[in-house]
């Protein structure tokens, strides 16, 4: 099952109003405050190697592609 894909069975269990509930308390995802899966990548939508310093908020596959247009330079 893939994270979106609840809202299929959300669908077809629209007209069974008691295993609608029972399937919403167990099944459906809840929503999230706080952790890494918050703030994905601007670019991309990764949430792995997230870079949040200076407020780029990149992944840092993306932040390689796109340093030199940001200002970045590479000293070694």
């Amino acid at each position: 099952m893939t994270a979106g894909s609840h809202t299929k069975m959300l669908n077809q269990l629209s007209g069974k109003p008691a295993k609608l509930k029972k399937y919403e308390k167990f099944n459906v995802p809840k929503k999230r405050t706080t952790g890494y899966n918050l703030k994905p990548c601007r670019l991309c939508g990764r949430i792995g190697g997230h870079m949040k310093i200076y407020g780029l908020e990149l992944c840092r596959q993306c932040f390689r592609d796109n340093a030199k247009r940001l200002g970045f330079k590479k000293y070694r």
